[in-house]
């Protein structure tokens, strides 16, 4: 049994850093600069209260709200163009980036 356990824990760690490995940083801030950056800042951290802070966010939380816009199940015209045409790997690259960027979500301490 506890063979069983190790081997799952490793097969799920192996699944998940092979994942995250995938995901190339470079690629996302070429694609960021490309489609996010005029709204949500260069370094995801817009100082317009309209347009969300992205910079510092999770990398999960992004992959989901990026593929939400994109299927429509969340919904917002904007971000739903916006996402129409990115790829998986777009989507993964932009989440990476700006999960690896210093957030200021919490700066009003």
């Amino acid at each position: 049994m506890k063979n069983y356990v190790i081997a799952a824990v490793s097969a799920a760690a192996l699944m998940i850093s092979s994942q995250v490995m995938a995901a190339d940083i470079e690629a996302g801030k070429s694609k960021a600069a490309e489609v996010c950056a005029s709204c949500h800042g260069v370094d995801g951290n817009s100082p317009a209260p309209n347009f969300p802070k992205i910079g510092g966010q999770y990398r999960s939380y992004l992959v989901k709200a990026l593929n939400d816009y994109k299927s429509g199940a969340r919904n917002d015209p904007i971000m739903a163009g916006m996402t129409a045409n990115l790829s998986a790997a777009d989507i993964e690259n932009l989440a990476f980036y700006y999960s690896s960027l210093p957030g200021t979500l919490n700066s009003n301490k």
